[in-house]
């Protein structure tokens, strides 16, 4: 699937992808960081953003969609950064096309299987009826009944967006999610392990890279490095972008 990007910079290449309910506008800060020393690509996965939409949401489709990606742009090895979901995409990349991945930055996100901790967040999108909620109001007020943090709910309201003059939508394909949450949660295996350099950047108030992950990631990515953002929650980009900058532009600096 042809994805949506924008791009930033010059220099080597470093390619973002987003997590669960994201889309590349959500990197931009991070990206301005970056934009002296790299060419960055932002881009918008499949059933997020401006990209297409398909009933196929699992990594592998997700990992190909990267590989059509840096084919029709000419990059023939790129720096890979990826948020919990984009983390697993990426993941997949790594072992599906080790030579393709110069560095590879996991944010939050190990690669075990997860039950589905979105639950909450899909049903208050979906409770939205778009036919009777006609401002950007209306639908914050009716979501921050159930979405209790201000950070996620605003996180949350990028999703909206004008479908035409009168009518309201979901960017993220919510029914392709819906169905596929199982396959969100999957854990990313493989034959062999990924010997690249990586690094693994957890959220000190996050609970999605544990002790139990941090042992599968040693497993998976034996030279890794894992490293926390004390203070960081899940959406450690947003909490710390300072702190994510430097950890991550030390490791790709480093020979």
């Amino acid at each position: 699937m042809k994805l949506n990007y924008k791009s930033f910079g010059n220099g080597p290449p470093i390619i973002i992808v987003h997590g669960l309910f994201g889309m590349l506008d959500n990197w931009i800060t991070i990206a301005r960081k970056f934009e002296n020393d790299y060419t960055v690509y932002l881009v918008d996965q499949r059933n997020h953003g401006k990209s297409g939409r398909s009933d196929v949401f699992n990594y592998q489709a997700m990992s190909d969609d990267l590989l059509e990606f840096m084919d029709t742009n000419n990059i023939q090895t790129s720096h890979l950064i990826g948020h919990s979901m984009g983390g697993k995409t990426i993941m997949q990349f790594a072992f599906d096309y080790p030579e393709r991945v110069n560095k590879l930055v996991v944010a939050d996100i190990g690669p075990v299987q997860y039950e589905n901790k979105h639950e909450m967040i899909i049903n208050a999108m979906l409770s939205i009826d778009f036919s009777q909620q006609k401002s950007r109001q209306d639908v914050e007020e009716l979501l921050s009944k159930t979405i209790k943090s201000k950070r996620l709910l605003q996180f949350l309201m990028k999703n909206l967006y004008w479908k035409d003059k009168n009518n309201l939508g979901w960017k993220t394909n919510m029914e392709a999610v819906l169905e596929n949450m199982e396959k969100i949660g999957e854990a990313i295996a493989s034959d062999k392990p990924y010997m690249g350099p990586a690094l693994f950047v957890r959220g000190g108030r996050s609970d999605y890279v544990t002790l139990k992950e941090m042992h599968q990631i040693k497993m998976q990515f034996p030279i890794a490095e894992i490293k926390t953002i004390n203070g960081a929650t899940h959406w450690l980009h947003y909490d710390k972008p300072d702190d994510f900058f430097a950890l991550v532009s030390d490791f790709l600096r480093l020979v």
